[in-house]
């Protein structure tokens, strides 16, 4: 008689968005998949309220769907912005959300009886390519996501590498000129501060401020304000001069941060995940290229790089792959 399907309810918490799902304890598919705005400004009581009443929700489909029982779910992994202390489920902090010191594995395990297990969310979109996506059955990966900042996450012999207090993993924050431009963190020429979605954009600006023609130009409508990272994505598939020489510096930056990644941690796989992959040839080709100029070539030779493949649920598959990891379950 064949074994039941057991479920666990993954949640990615971002400063923009809520994203809720399930999957079978194998990872087998996704069910129930769902995107709520997290309206951050309104504050954690009601933003934890509405994680809550999404995981509810959820859960409902999948016993619809399935035929599943509560009993049936194993529980809950979350991924959230740091840092976070993953012993006590708290949330550090969280400047996009105006957290500090917020207990969120407890709220979340408290309200719906299921046992809830917490971690970085940039390591859980890594976790995520790794369990079901562009990673799946490598050894040894680094992931990067690209948005509105940098994160990233670190696999080794197949486990999430966390560091000695969770903070492993800050790849945004790597060092990339020691005199450069500023970034968010305090710092100075960090990566982030180059090659983020919020710093592709501002370069872009500041290259168009002395112009007034292209497909960049046109896209905003004059309105430098307007100009994001996917405009200059955009742009550069349709040869925009500008926006081609944005993506090209926007590789060789990352080139370099990977390059000095390969040569310390030597994976089999890096993700870059976001909407950088949405560039796509203009930006993979010169990226690919610096980093065979930086990293000795062993390294290079061992290693894909490659776009994540699940887009936007790579933080829930993540935080299901998660709570697997965290509670020493394995599929029947």
């Amino acid at each position: 008689m064949s074994q039941r399907a057991r479920y666990i309810v993954g949640v990615d918490l971002g400063g923009t968005n809520i994203v809720v799902g399930a999957m079978p304890e194998d990872g087998s598919r996704e069910i129930a998949f769902r995107s709520q705005p997290t309206h951050a400004a309104q504050g954690a009581d009601l933003v934890v309220e509405r994680m809550i009443q999404m995981i509810e929700d959820v859960i409902t489909v999948v016993i619809a769907e399935t035929g599943a029982t509560r009993a049936d779910f194993l529980g809950v992994g979350v991924g959230a912005p740091g840092p976070l202390d993953r012993a006590l489920g708290m949330v550090i902090t969280a400047p996009n959300l105006g957290w500090k010191m917020f207990p969120l594995r407890e709220r979340i395990q408290s309200a719906t009886g299921l046992q809830t297990t917490l971690d970085n969310d940039a390591n859980c979109a890594t976790l995520g390519e790794w369990f079901t996506g562009a990673a799946r059955g490598a050894k040894n990966v680094i992931g990067v996501t690209i948005g509105t900042g940098i994160g990233g996450g670190i696999i080794i012999d197949g486990k999430l590498f966390h560091g000695s207090s969770d903070v492993a993993g800050e790849i945004g924050h790597m060092t990339i000129d020691s005199t450069g431009r500023r970034c968010g963190c305090g710092n100075y020429g960090c990566l982030e501060a180059y090659a983020s979605g919020t710093a592709i954009a501002e370069r872009a600006r500041e290259a168009l401020a002395s112009e007034v023609d292209g497909v960049l130009f046109r896209m905003c409508g004059g309105d430098l304000t307007k100009i994001t990272a996917q405009m200059v994505y955009k742009a550069a598939t349709d040869a925009d001069p500008v926006a081609v020489d944005v993506v090209r510096e926007t590789a060789r930056f990352l080139g370099a941060g990977i390059g000095a990644l390969l040569n310390v941690l030597n994976p089999d796989v890096v993700v870059l995940a976001g909407g950088v992959v949405n560039a796509g040839e203009a930006l993979f080709g010169p990226l690919k290229a610096e980093v065979r100029r930086r990293a000795f070539a062993p390294a290079v030779d061992a290693c894909r790089i490659v776009p994540g493949e699940l887009g936007g649920s790579a933080g829930v598959v993540g935080a299901i792959a998660g709570f697997k990891a965290q509670t020493g379950i394995t599929s029947a």
